[in-house]
């Protein structure tokens, strides 16, 4: 019965012996046929209600292992003593009542800890034993009240230490001393912390501090006197209502060394210039839905911050940032705003050091884009300004930014208003999203200019008579190695359209309406990845099937093809590289009837003449030999008689 079941016990293919995925089958015990090779094992969503030094006695060379939801109680003395690799142990969602003194003694070095949800209500729960090489341990969603480690517990080597969603009202310096680390990820989300000694964490450095979801700014910064943190976050959460935040109650920030900030989701009462009088030090800043119009003028001092984020708030135009304030930013992104953003002239001129600018899904309409917006953004290298309702593009259209390596203009109706290319100034540009802008992608101008271009997004666009013709677009941007044509309503690709790539390693053609004739255009082409599901191809011919061998990866689901013996060397083809073939599950037969919906990998043919077919073959040849003795004798009367 075991064996039965551990066929379903998944292996990584690239991995064989090493990696297995035993999730969610019922299993009351390890597989007697899973190797002892393993390394990484999925254990999660079986019933092992109690674990000891026989359960993975085996699997010694493992390195991973998840135990998520197994319904352990109780983990016994030595458990893990023959694991000397462990690395990773994750016990997340199991009903702990007992961890033995010495069940996480074995592994040399076992580096990160799960234990989420797992009932523990104090820390002295967790056996200390061998634990002085963790580097994460996460103890979420419990009932742990105070973080106060036990004096021999091992926090020096700590990394990443995860305490969201407990029962933490109150945080004491004693508390915090019993942490050794430095440059610690301490995560506090969601713990209603009330209280907090003033300067609990005084002289303490961390790599980023995490508060979500705590209710009173003031009484956080408080305790964070005198204490160092490259990020802290103060944010709230969606379910949550926003709170008012008063320049009072940023006033501690002037007593902590931070680099990085999120308020997002507050409400800023009183904001003026001196609500920023404490953010002077910061590198970054996230203002994410916090209700904001405007930003004041006269802000001073913010000459360090180099990334600003702005989402999601109430801006109507552009120029209501006041982004001279902000002359050293590299990175501004201002994405979701609630309302119509007018993009203005010249209101980011200021930024000399910008280098990426994110103004996507702001209903922009703009009828001249985009000179007069970027005015002044001569090194910027990344722009997105997609899920726009409308742009209208001139020649030369980012003139301002001649630098740009990546531009998203995907799902913004773009009008091409010039007979040549809008991208003509962009030599560097490497990425290019077009997708859905309801352009003609017929237009053969339209990407001249772009000799660097790598990656090339058309998906939802159409071509005249849904042809992709010998001379096209393409033909301008040799260098592409990423072409995406999904979605573009075509029936048919030339066999020289793709002549000019010769660099390219994939290309999506999935969602067209394309037959077995257009796989010729690809002839030569070796390497790729290639996406055909959800086309017309039904027959695909022997002379083509060579093309499809030099391909790498190649995904031919959701099309109507054909089972029957006309199609049969490509399903014998078919069957033999399935290495190289993706979502198999999903490429099946369409015809005919008695096949449908059945897998093409399971498909096979008798294709070899029947026995009623041989016996009329007999026939023919019999009839046929009558019929030749009888010409030839009628030949040799008429011949003989005209002598």
């Amino acid at each position: 019965m075991k064996s039965d079941i551990n066929l379903h016990c998944l292996s990584h293919q690239k991995e064989a012996n090493k990696i297995y995925n035993c999730e969610n089958l019922g299993l009351r015990e390890i597989p007697d046929t899973l190797p002892n090779t393993t390394e990484f094992l999925e254990f999660s969503f079986n019933f092992l209600p109690a674990i000891q030094n026989t359960t993975f006695c085996r699997l010694t060379n493992l390195i991973f292992l998840d135990l998520t939801r197994c319904q352990i109680n109780w983990i016994h003395e030595d458990t893990f003593q023959s694991h000397h690799q462990l690395d990773t142990l994750v016990l997340t969602g199991n009903p702990l009542i007992f961890m033995a003194e010495t069940s996480l003694l074995g592994p040399r070095a076992l580096k990160h800890l799960f234990l989420i949800q797992t009932g523990i209500s104090n820390l002295e729960f967790i056996p200390v034993h061998n634990l002085e090489n963790l580097e994460s341990l996460y103890l979420g969603s419990n009932h742990i009240s105070s973080m106060k480690f036990p004096g021999n517990f091992p926090t020096q080597n700590l990394k990443v230490l995860d305490f969201q969603n407990n029962a933490l009202h109150f945080l004491s310096r004693e508390d915090l001393n019993t942490l050794g680390a430095t440059n610690l990820s301490l995560n506090l989300d969601s713990n209603d912390i009330k209280g907090m000694e003033p300067g609990a964490f005084h002289a303490k450095v961390f790599q980023s501090l995490r508060f979500g979801g705590t209710l009173d700014v003031s009484v956080i910064l408080k305790g964070l006197q005198n204490s160092t943190t490259r990020s802290l976050w103060l944010g709230t959460y969606e379910d949550t209502e926003s709170r008012d935040l008063t320049p009072a109650m940023l006033e501690g920030l002037c007593e902590m060394s931070v680099e990085s900030i999120s308020l997002r989701k507050y409400h800023f009462s009183d904001l003026s210039a001196t609500t920023f009088r404490c953010f002077t030090p910061l590198r970054e800043l996230d203002l994410t839905a916090t209700h904001l119009r405007e930003l004041p003028s006269g802000i001073q001092g913010m000459n360090s911050l180099r990334k600003l984020v702005l989402n999601v708030n109430h801006f109507e135009q552009l120029c209501q940032i006041n982004a001279a304030s902000f002359p050293a930013l590299t990175d501004l992104s201002i994405k979701g705003n609630l309302g119509v953003l007018d993009l203005g002239a010249g209101c980011l001129e200021k930024l000399a050091n910008l280098r990426r600018l994110d103004l996507s899904h702001n209903g922009v309409k703009a009828s001249d884009c985009c000179n007069l917006p970027l005015k002044g953004l001569h090194h910027l290298q990344y722009l997105n300004l997609s899920y726009a309702v409308s742009m209208g593009l001139r020649r030369q259209a980012f003139q301002e930014s001649p630098k740009l390596e990546v531009l998203d203009l995907a799902f913004t109706h773009l009008t091409v208003m010039a007979s040549q290319s809008p991208f003509q100034n962009l030599p560097l540009l490497q990425v290019l999203n077009l997708s859905h802008c309801l352009l003609d992608a017929s237009n053969q101008h339209l990407l001249e200019g772009l000799e660097g271009l790598r990656h090339l997004n058309l998906q939802g666009n159409r071509f005249q008579d849904g042809s992709l013709s010998k001379t096209n677009l393409l033909q301008t941007v040799a260098g592409l190695e990423v072409l995406v044509l999904s979605s573009c309503e075509l029936l048919s690709i030339h066999q020289q359209a793709f002549h000019s790539l010769g660099n390219v390693t994939h290309i999506d053609l999935s969602q067209n309406s394309l037959t077995e004739n257009s796989i010729g255009a690809l002839g030569h082409l070796k390497g790729l990845y290639l996406n055909l599901a959800s086309n017309s191809i039904r027959i695909i011919p022997p002379r083509l099937l060579p093309t499809l061998s030099q391909q790498s990866t190649i995904n031919l689901s959701h099309n109507p093809l054909d089972c029957t013996c006309s199609n049969v060397r490509f399903i014998t083809w078919y069957r033999e590289n399935l290495h190289k073939l993706e979502d198999v599950e999903e490429t099946v037969c369409a015809n005919p009837p008695s096949l449908r919906g059945v897998k093409l990998s399971e498909v096979e043919l008798s294709c070899g003449i029947t026995a009623v077919g041989i016996f009329f073959l007999v026939v023919f040849l019999f009839l046929f030999t009558i019929l030749l003795i009888f010409a030839v004798k009628f030949l040799l009367r008429w011949k003989y008689q005209h002598i």
